[in-house]
């Protein structure tokens, strides 16, 4: 996840692109072309998201919104064109890029490890991936839990974000690009910790990349393989999946991804100037930090997995993925738990929530009290000269209070 403070250095070498997707198509028009479904008592959410993505020129965007374990709305808005020259409306099923609301699948791939007795989130990261410790023996220190609370030790405003940084490594190891994740792993794994572990909290890429290396060694399987069988095959998500680097690899229900930035490529040697969303950044390198694909509705039925006990994780599993970190709560009342943030809300229960930020997407989910969740995805991010884009959450939340009367009929089937 990329915040907007963070936006200038993530993309130290960005530089503006000619046009890309500057308007979208129906900028013209009252309203965006639609699709999906809206029960009327539930349309100050429609009429807020439209008004949003107009302000902001998104052209691909949607929603979903449930309610104790039904998909309430679902929508899709916007339209785009194809590689082939086809235009196509986003559909509610139709796969973004959901940048860092891929952390929430990988902490509970660990946990669902743990929970399988295959590993402890007390069980150091330099032992089961053989990592030398000779440049920071502190490194021994980093646990699996503290990976997932972001407390390993590493610091993206002190050294950068080794994940966003592939021109450098490349360099340093003497390597062709595109560079993996063991060069990410040599490079970063050969200098001191920014601090040490478990003494701070600082939001680490890197740490959910290794938590990802560590599914694959210690399961059998790759990455994506494990968490599509073990978590979302049982609950029956099937269209989930990691995302490729360029546009020609594209899926063929993928949206496009915009940014006014281009950026010298990462996935291949060449040096040539790309759009950022393809080839500035390397989408194989994000895989558990900020790799995978999904629609809205995708993501609110897979928030249901932490509704209670089922296929996926038991109990005591969801309170692992809960649970307050040893440092504490952060001064305004809320903490990282493992891909999540969380805080007690006025019903007694905890509200949970997640964004993700990259070049061509940002997403937001929160699971917020009586059971409501919200869901929401776009082709672009903020970027220098555009209208805030966090404001979404309270928006939403607002959203809530314009239902007199939530529907009864669950859309989950329509869409699974």
């Amino acid at each position: 996840m990329l915040s907007r403070r963070r936006l200038l250095q993530a993309g130290a070498g960005a530089v503006p692109a000619i046009a890309l997707g500057a308007a979208p198509a129906w900028a013209g028009s009252a309203e965006p072309p639609t699709t999906g479904v809206v029960p009327a008592s539930m349309a100050g959410f429609d009429k807020a998201l439209k008004a949003y993505i107009k302000e902001r020129d998104i052209s691909c965007a949607q929603l979903a919104v449930a309610r104790k374990g039904k998909i309430l709305l679902a929508r899709g808005y916007g339209s785009y064109t194809r590689p082939d020259g086809s235009t196509a409306k986003v559909q509610p099923t139709s796969l973004f890029r959901i940048a860092s609301l891929s952390k929430s699948l990988t902490a509970a791939a660990i946990v669902r490890l743990a929970q399988d007795g295959k590993l402890s989130l007390g069980d150091k990261v330099a032992d089961l991936l053989d990592l030398p410790t000779e440049a920071d023996p502190r490194l021994a220190k980093v646990t699996l839990r503290r990976l997932l609370q972001h407390t390993g030790g590493w610091d993206r405003g002190v050294t950068t974000d080794p994940l966003w940084n592939d021109t450098t490594i490349a360099a340093s190891l003497d390597v062709p690009l595109p560079i993996d994740h063991a060069d990410i792993t040599k490079y970063t794994t050969a200098k001191k910790l920014d601090f040490a572990p478990g003494s701070k909290y600082v939001y680490s890429n890197y740490g959910y990349m290794l938590a990802g290396r560590v599914i694959a060694r210690v399961s059998g399987l790759p990455y994506e393989t494990y968490v599509r069988q073990k978590l979302l095959a049982p609950v029956e998500i099937e269209r989930m999946r990691l995302g490729r680097s360029l546009r020609s690899e594209a899926f063929s229900t993928e949206v496009p991804y915009e940014s006014k930035y281009s950026r010298k490529s990462v996935v291949d040697p060449s040096g040539k100037t790309v759009p950022y969303p393809y080839g500035g950044f390397s989408m194989p390198n994000q895989d558990a930090n900020g790799g995978w694909l999904a629609s809205a509705v995708d993501l609110v039925k897979w928030g249901f997995v932490f509704d209670g006990a089922g296929p996926v994780l038991n109990s005591t599993s969801i309170s692992r993925v809960f649970a307050r970190p040893e440092l504490g709560e952060n001064p305004g009342g809320d903490w990282y738990g493992l891909g999540w943030r969380v805080r007690e809300n006025n019903a007694g229960g905890l509200n949970t929530w997640h964004n993700g930020s990259m070049p061509g997407t940002f997403s937001f989910f929160a699971r917020v009290q009586h059971g409501v969740s919200y869901c929401v995805i776009f082709n672009r991010r903020e970027e220098e000269g555009s209208p805030d884009f966090d404001g979404i959450d309270p928006i939403l939340g607002k959203a809530i209070g314009t239902v007199k009367t939530w529907p009864t009929t669950d859309l989950t089937p329509k869409y699974f």
